[in-house]
């Protein structure tokens, strides 16, 4: 099985313009995503709509392909990249462009996912440590069957155990984080940016809940790996921080 790995990144951004060229340990985050996705997936491309972007990668010795401007998601953006690239890959993987820690065992724990031929989509879920992150509606829970595909995603606290007080619900039911990184089959990648969005997505601002609502199986993975992702300025200066702590770790 074939498996190709596209990172979608915009420049615009109400919230960090221009972040995937923000500069993270001496290196952008942009060039660190690359680097996480090539050390498991020898064939990636950064997918993006702006030139300074694809300059950059360019520039670091990756592969870019330009993108429109006015797409509504990440995936449709990966769609789009994939039939320009014209990829004979079985599996596309969708590794966000401001997730500059990803790390290979996580990619490699999705890859596994599609050895199940009922897996049309993957992605991956990591357990809470505490409950008020489990409350962080930020943070969207996922709630999945016996065989680990997933029944609902929410950024409601599911599910709700009755007759527990709420601060004593964490070791009574092992709520699970989602982590925003997709692996689909290439027909279904096709297929799910051509649907229409749903109310459930609506409701809840999840894409996922759009395939869902379709009848799509997504497939969770779990990891025990905590990812820094960065959307803002202080989460910048976090990652800095995370990654000072992460070399000094390798070095001992």
């Amino acid at each position: 099985m074939k498996f190709i790995a596209i990172i979608p990144a915009r420049y615009a951004s109400s919230r960090f313009p221009g972040k995937p060229l923000a500069v993270l340990g001496g290196k952008t985050v942009i060039q660190r995503v690359y680097e996480q996705a090539v050390s498991v997936l020898p064939e990636a491309y950064v997918a993006t709509d702006d030139e300074r972007i694809f300059a950059c990668v360019e520039a670091f010795g990756g592969r870019a392909v330009m993108t429109r401007t006015d797409h509504q998601s990440g995936t449709d953006r990966i769609e789009e990249a994939v039939e320009k690239i014209a990829t004979d890959a079985d599996v596309i993987i969708n590794i966000q462009g401001d997730e500059p820690f990803i790390q290979p065992s996580q990619i490699e724990t999705l890859m596994h996912l599609f050895d199940d031929p009922l897996t049309q989509i993957g992605t991956l879920g990591k357990p809470f440590e505490t409950i008020e992150a489990v409350r962080n509606p930020n943070s969207p829970k996922i709630v999945v069957d016996r065989r680990g595909f997933a029944l609902y995603f929410s950024r409601s606290v599911i599910p709700y155990i009755r007759g527990v007080e709420a601060d004593d619900w964490l070791p009574r039911y092992p709520f699970l984080k989602h982590l925003g990184v997709y692996a689909y089959r290439r027909e279904v990648l096709a297929e799910v940016t051509r649907l229409p969005q749903g109310l459930l997505e609506k409701a809840e601002s999840l894409e996922q809940l759009r395939w869902l609502e379709n009848g799509y199986r997504i497939r969770v993975g779990l990891t025990d790996v905590e990812t820094v992702g960065i959307d803002t300025p202080d989460d910048l200066a976090r990652a800095e921080t995370f990654l000072s702590q992460y070399l000094s770790k390798q070095v001992t």
